[in-house]
């Protein structure tokens, strides 16, 4: 009898042991994030909606947040300026300004290095009497880590004296960073920025993930938060959240 046991707790110990004990992901392990858009953005970190600017419009405010990060981490903003969407114009027949600073806490910062791709622009040639505006489609997938953004113009700094940021800006929430646009401030109203942030020798300190997928709250309504059908299987969170 002893030895039976014995030779069954052999068998079975070996097997516990290789589990490797589970590891949470602490508010340690996040960083801080700070954003200010002329007027208005949308954030994504790795393919996924992270934070939108809970203010349209008026008064322009800085948000603060924080991110669980991982690495590579890509960025992807959609910024937009306050403009009319048949005429580009804003206050009825004004060519407005804009602009976009970005600080992470793990020393990524907005500069010419990030992606800026402008998609609606206008009044063209600045023309307020006869405004005239151009669309260009944006990629379903912009802002995915996958997305090719290598024929995209690099972004163009700009100074703070060019874009006049008020509200809540904190300007020493943004050390190093630099306003940015694409080449016009003026007429570029809608501008898509991308940013891959690398870290060779980072590595997850967690192995744990969430088991809900939330993709459904962003995307395809309703048919993303249908459940599985009968008979199929969703990958396990950590491979979910890995991709």
């Amino acid at each position: 009898m002893k030895t039976g046991l014995l030779f069954a707790l052999a068998c079975v110990l070996p097997g516990l042991a290789q589990q490797p004990a589970q590891v949470k992901p602490g508010f340690n392990d996040t960083i801080k994030a700070s954003i200010y858009a002329d007027n208005w953005f949308a954030l994504y970190v790795n393919g996924k909606l992270i934070a939108v600017d809970p203010i349209d419009f008026l008064p322009h405010n800085q948000v603060n947040l924080d991110i669980l990060p991982d690495y590579p981490m890509t960025i992807a903003i959609l910024a937009k300026d306050n403009a009319d969407p048949a005429t580009g114009l804003e206050y009825g027949d004004h060519i407005g300004d804009a602009g976009l600073i970005v600080r992470f806490s793990d020393g990524t910062v907005s500069n010419a290095k990030w992606k800026a791709k402008a998609v609606f622009r206008g009044p063209v040639n600045n023309d307020v009497r006869n405004p005239v505006v151009e669309y260009e489609p944006v990629p379903p997938d912009w802002f995915s880590p996958d997305f090719d953004d290598s024929d995209w113009p690099n972004a163009t700094v700009f100074s703070e004296q060019d874009v006049r940021p008020d509200g809540n800006y904190v300007r020493n929430d943004f050390n190093g960073a630099s306003f940015i646009w694409s080449k016009d401030l003026g007429i570029d109203n809608t501008v898509l920025f991308r940013l891959k942030v690398e870290k060779p020798n980072w590595q997850r300190r967690w192995n744990v993930f969430p088991e809900f997928d939330n993709t459904c709250v962003f995307a395809g309504i309703p048919l993303a938060c249908q459940l599985p059908a009968a008979g199929q299987q969703r990958p396990p969170a950590s491979q979910r959240s890995s991709q």
